[in-house]
């Protein structure tokens, strides 16, 4: 089973404009409103390649009420810890002119230290050895930085696998416990290390340092570009095919759906890479936040390349 737990949802809410401008009045020419944070992307996208998961997380008030409901609409199970607050709304400004947008996020509700307690527990009752979970995003105010590395400890311990998709003191902090992957961007890496990323070398030469604070595994993702793999040693550079992009906003998180998605079925982790590229791009196809569809997947598959560096 693949579960995903989300720290930090949020309701995503789009608007397109013609085009961007400042201290002005923008008419909207269209809006759609979707379940956000990184790990229910993760989830919207392995339900459209037909796996089920199961959604775990923090939720609040209204806002939290419509993701659940959403999800749930969706086909996806839910299994949230219920806090006080209300879940944060995002809002993305997309020209329909250039595709630029400007994407606003609000901080999120406080959590306590009983509800950290709470979730760590409802992940322990729920793990069990061959899972694949993928802790994603960012921490909500009253999170430590370190609490992931608490999550990591009780399902690896089990012999279930970790997939950790997040960013700043949250990565740093964490990849002392080990998950077996993780997935920064290259400004992310570079932040992490202080090393460049210039070139597709530098960037496997920075995958292999992060490999050494603990991950087993490093994915370093390069957006239209692709991603590098370092794996034992060794890094490959999966290219991303052709595409007319229309809105990159969570290509990333269907990448990271994509690769487990392969890995569950046993792939190595160059081929689920490939798979991870095509979800990648099929979902930065998409209008709005749409996540691309398991045909089209398959159609761009065809055309991910894959070489060592």
């Amino acid at each position: 089973m693949i579960f995903t737990v989300t720290l930090n949802p949020a309701v995503d809410r789009e608007m397109t404009v013609d085009a961007i401008s400042f201290d002005t009045v923008l008419r909207a020419s269209d809006w759609r409103v979707d379940c956000g944070g990184k790990g229910f992307n993760v989830a919207r996208m392995l339900k459209s390649l037909g796996i089920s998961s199961v959604a775990l997380g923090f939720a609040a008030g209204k806002s939290g009420e419509m993701l659940n409901d959403k999800l749930q609409s969706l086909g996806i199970e839910t299994d949230f810890v219920w806090v006080g607050g209300e879940t944060r709304t995002n809002v993305s400004i997309v020209s329909s002119e250039n595709g630029q947008y400007v994407k606003v996020n609000e901080p999120g509700p406080t959590i306590t230290g009983a509800d950290l307690t709470q979730l760590a527990k409802k992940i322990g009752d729920r793990v069990k050895e061959g899972d694949w979970w993928v802790l994603a995003g960012s921490l909500p105010p009253g999170v430590p930085p370190t609490y992931y590395t608490e999550l990591i400890s009780i399902i690896q311990s089990t012999g279930a696998k970790v997939f950790l998709d997040t960013s700043d003191e949250a990565l740093r902090q964490n990849c002392a416990a080990k998950p077996l992957l993780v997935k920064p961007n290259d400004e992310e890496a570079h932040g992490l290390t202080g090393l460049p990323v210039g070139t597709k070398e530098e960037i496997a030469v920075v995958g292999a340092a992060i490999s050494e604070m603990g991950p087993r595994n490093v994915i370093i993702s390069l957006g239209k570009e692709g991603a590098v793999l370092v794996d034992n040693g060794k890094a490959w550079l999966a290219a991303s095919p052709e595409i007319t992009a229309a809105n990159p906003i969570g290509a990333g998180d269907s990448m990271v759906a994509g690769v487990v998605w392969g890995l569950s079925r046993g792939d190595s982790m160059q081929d689920a890479l490939c798979k991870g590229i095509a979800c990648g791009a099929a979902t930065a196809s998409q209008k709005g936040t749409s996540v691309g569809s398991l045909e089209q997947v398959n159609q761009l598959l065809e055309k991910v390349k894959l070489k060592e560096i």
